[in-house]
């Protein structure tokens, strides 16, 4: 069976989750890639830390 590389679908690796430090408590994510991203949303910290509801990418605030 022949795979072509360019017709395969990107998947995550399994129980990773993308950490980004950050140093505002507003922010913006589209899921880091412009054709195979997610509609881009605006996200708040309240505390420490927000996670995107589409991409699972988690947000720390940067400790002051």
């Amino acid at each position: 069976m022949l795979i072509q590389a360019e017709n395969q679908t990107p998947r995550p690796r399994l129980g990773y989750i993308e950490t980004i430090v950050v140093d505002s408590r507003k922010i913006h994510c589209n899921g880091g890639s412009d054709t195979l991203g997610h509609p881009g949303v605006w996200l708040k910290i309240g505390d420490q830390q927000t996670v995107c509801p589409y991409c699972s990418r988690l947000f720390i605030l940067q400790p002051e």
